[in-house]
């Protein structure tokens, strides 16, 4: 069965979080970062977490991947109850569902841009519908502009080029859910604005599930629902 989909056929819910809850200790007792969070994300949608610094946002966006664990809670990806599983389980789920897109690009310095978006098919033995993965790679960098930049390594290529292999790389294998972090906060305006218009155009081509963390009032603007938080807690959905 395929991810997003029931046996009959009718959506599932590309994620769902249940009284999710994420308690710390620090210098001065016990700091709630998440309070008893419930919301439901549908296949398809583009959706923007919101707030100020602080409010919890990069935390919720961890937890829903099943980077963090809650102190209670449930999180459920495509139905699979994320936190049923183990760390392992849990990274087996990530990587048949999601793909990710950083502030930092979180790219590894000593792979070239090729081998960078090489990285998650070989992780997951899993090509985009069986293709080879070499080409699967060179088309997917194509298609983010970077055709003559394949073998160029992280540090010789500017940011917003690096954000662009981080996309090749998020979207290679076709994931039914992309989440991205501040995926512009690395960049100037300009650059930024080149990179959100290809991650909603790749999203588009792909009918995948888009949910990003972002300060930036024009980036929400264009999702189709906004999260908004305040103190750990949704103030408006």
């Amino acid at each position: 069965m395929r991810a997003g989909q029931r046996a009959n056929d009718a959506p599932l819910a590309a994620l769902q979080a249940k009284g999710l809850t994420k308690i710390v200790q620090d210098a001065t007792g016990s700091l709630t970062i998440l309070d008893d969070i419930n919301l439901e994300i549908a296949s398809g949608e583009t959706v923007a977490i919101i707030g100020a610094s602080g409010s919890g946002k990069s935390t919720l966006l961890g937890l829903l991947a099943g980077l963090d664990v809650p102190t209670r809670g449930q999180v459920l990806l495509f139905g699979a109850d994320l936190f049923s599983n183990d760390e392992d389980g849990r990274a087996r789920l990530r990587a048949q569902n999601i793909g990710f897109v950083f502030q930092s690009f979180q790219l590894l310095p000593h792979l070239s841009a090729l081998e960078n978006v090489l990285l998650p098919m070989e992780l997951s033995g899993r090509t985009p519908d069986g293709a080879d993965a070499a080409r699967a790679a060179r088309e997917m960098l194509a298609r983010v502009g970077l055709a003559e930049r394949l073998s160029h390594y992280p540090k010789t290529l500017s940011g917003g080029e690096q954000q662009r292999v981080a996309l090749a790389r998020a979207f290679v294998l076709r994931p039914p859910l992309l989440l991205a972090d501040e995926p512009t906060g690395s960049l100037d305006a300009r650059t930024g604005e080149s990179v959100i218009e290809l991650m909603f155009e790749l999203n588009r081509e792909r009918g995948s599930t888009l949910v990003l963390v972002t300060h930036d009032p024009q980036i929400a603007a264009r999702c189709g629902r906004r999260i908004e938080l305040q103190a750990g807690r949704i103030a408006a959905a």
